[in-house]
């Protein structure tokens, strides 16, 4: 083979697939069938867009390229923190310096050495980029402007509104003439540690439903109208005397009257000067903004807590999904125009992020769905299936007949509809003690800030498992070597199964040592036990960060309603490629796939096969 193009549909679930393939309904995605074949492909442990896609790229087990999670804790504080990268500053001197978390040797550097070029647009965890020969922009890891995932800003004159999940509240005084003075919030000055402002004045005008923002960026003038995204507004952050920030952010007016609301997108990296490098080369980005118009950069772009916490609907989160696919697509035929040789990937990422968020429309027994439900909204995913074997279509224009062409999911995607809160079953078996006096619901704050850890043997945080509080390894650990086997032993057996009798049904199928599942240099750095859910249930988001609510069970209410954090038997992703493969695959086995098509071989530490006949 001459060319390897792959293009990844973040979260295409094999049961939708299949159904619309029935029907007819994804022409493309049948004409590469018939070309080659289609299967339900393996995930990870767990199944979560990181740990699984990092596995695509290394042909390893999370054991050898140490992604476990979205998040990861510090033994040392039992604080979280995200898994894919972090910051490094040697002395005060010097600034400080991403790093990328995800080791093993990936497809592309392998590639690279092997003197074949590459092209990977917005892979997961590949932030800070990797050098390689070829291009590289970075996707999910790449934080906005103030160093989180989104941040977003809700301005509003109502001065009863409450922050929500990751967005800062600003309320707002209008005057007499219709006009807002506030400012923008960027990154903290090092030296000072306060948030840097940007200055922004909004003129209104509620008879046209419309607004002007004037300000010191590009442009001076941003026009806002009810109901729609503005274009790009390009900000400056000073930081000192002679040094600033340059961000981009896009807006939301929500309306004019009779409350004034105003909706700011986290600030993003502007593509032409980031604050750290987004791409590979360092200029890659910039060449692609000027070649196609600013882009979002941030890792994860959609406004799903715009939506989630109600500042918006879904008219709106649809509008800018729609924004992010075409602003891939053209990345994609730009790319693909002038790819002749080598390793071509890109990810589509706005199915998953779809399908978390409108899921509820088709289960209308889910708890999200007390609300009146709106029709049309009930095809909303179906939909973008449709626009998203569209635009495999038109990737398949450039494979010629010494190419091999593929398209994969990392995952599938089920209804979330029950939260299970692991810290409080711990704390309720004995296992995770509180401070004096506290029970669970007092407790109730995140980061485990109240867990008295001289007391305490097994703790949850993040997406998927539970660690044991083991002495030399943690802080304050109890658990000594001999107790740590029969701790796991009690914990498989006693959650193994374990019913929710609220609805009579089952809510944790298994639960999983480590020892079980990953294998290599970086093993030890997964949780102890993994807990896999049933379809309906995942872990509460109390449980992610640490929080102890009362009660083992809640319904979830949020609009974020599918999710695929279960048992990976259930939720398998999907594999399309234009040769015949073998019949059992998976994500393991793309690496190997990959290199073997282009002409090398896989490496000894790989632990999938390739797949071709």
């Amino acid at each position: 083979m001459k060319k390897v193009i792959v293009i990844g549909l973040d979260g295409f679930e094999p049961k939708l697939v299949e159904g619309m393939f029935a029907r007819n309904d994804l022409p493309n995605l049948a004409r590469l069938r018939a070309q080659g074949g289609y299967s339900r492909m393996q995930t990870t442990y767990p199944a979560q867009t990181p740990v699984a896609w990092s596995t695509f790229a290394t042909g390893m087990n999370p054991g050898a390229h140490g992604i476990f999670d979205f998040i990861r804790r510090d033994p040392r504080t039992y604080l979280p923190d995200l898994s894919f990268n972090r910051y490094e500053q040697k002395n005060a001197f010097l600034p400080p310096k991403a790093v990328n978390l995800r080791r093993g040797r990936t497809i592309w550097e392998l590639l690279s050495h092997a003197g074949i070029s590459s092209t990977v647009l917005r892979f997961p965890c590949t932030y800070p980029p990797d050098n390689i020969r070829g291009r590289m922009l970075s996707g999910m890891g790449v934080p906005d402007l103030r160093g989180g995932l989104g941040t977003s800003t809700f301005y509003t004159a109502n001065d009863k509104t409450i922050a929500q999940e990751s967005e800062q509240v600003v309320r707002v005084i209008a005057t007499s003439a219709n006009v807002v003075e506030t400012q923008l919030y960027g990154p903290r000055d090092p030296k000072t540690k306060q948030e840097t402002r940007f200055p922004i004045s909004i003129r209104f005008d509620p008879a046209q439903r419309s607004a002007l923002l004037r300000s010191d960026g590009d442009p001076a003038g941003l026009e806002l109208r009810e109901g729609e995204w503005s274009d790009w507004l390009k900000v400056k952050f000073k930081l000192g005397l002679f040094r600033a920030v340059r961000g981009m952010v896009r807006f939301f007016l929500v309306r004019t009257a009779p409350v004034f609301e105003l909706y700011a997108s986290p600030i993003n990296f502007d593509a032409d000067a980031p604050l750290f490098d987004i791409s590979f080369p360092a200029e890659y980005a910039a060449k692609l903004s000027k070649q196609l118009g600013a882009f979002y950069t941030t890792g994860m772009p959609e406004d799903h807590s715009g939506l989630n916490n109600g500042r918006f609907g879904e008219e709106a989160y649809l509008a800018q999904c729609s924004l992010l696919l075409d602003e891939r697509r053209r990345m994609m035929r730009y790319e693909l125009e002038r790819f002749t040789e080598g390793f071509f990937f890109c990810l589509f990422d706005t199915p998953d992020r779809i399908q978390h968020m409108f899921w509820r429309f088709g289960s209308p027994d889910h708890p999200a769905s007390s609300e009146p439900m709106k029709p049309e909204f009930r095809r909303t995913v179906e939909e973008h299936y449709r626009d998203c074997d569209a635009i495999v279509g038109e990737a398949m224009e450039h494979a010629d007949d010494q190419t091999l062409f593929i398209v994969c999911s990392d995952h599938g995607m089920n209804s979330f509809e029950r939260g299970f809160h692991l810290n409080t079953w711990l704390h309720d078996q004995g296992l995770l003690a509180l401070q004096r006096g506290l029970t669970p619901g007092e407790a109730e704050g995140d980061l485990l800030r109240h867990v008295d850890w001289e007391r305490t043997k097994a703790y949850a945080l993040g997406l998927s498992g539970i660690y044991l509080n083991l002495a030399g390894r943690e802080e304050r650990g109890i658990v000594d070597d001999g107790d740590a086997a029969k701790l796991k032993a009690f914990l498989i057996a006693t959650l193994t199964g374990f019913g929710d009798p609220a609805r009579n049904r089952e809510a944790i199928r298994s639960v999983m040592a480590r020892e079980q599942i990953y294998a290599g240099p970086y093993a030890g750095e997964a949780p102890d036990l993994l807990v896999n859910f049933a379809e309906g249930y995942r872990v509460s988001w109390a449980t992610a960060l640490g929080g102890v609510p009362a009660g083992h069970f809640e319904d979830n209410r949020k609009k974020w309603s599918g999710d695929h954090l279960i048992d990976p038997a259930l939720v398998p992703g999907v594999l399309l490629m234009n040769r015949q493969f073998k019949d059992s695959v998976g994500l393991i086995d793309m690496a190997p796939t990959i290199l073997t098509a282009l002409g090398l071989q896989p490496t000894p530490v790989m632990e999938g096969e390739h797949l071709l006949l």
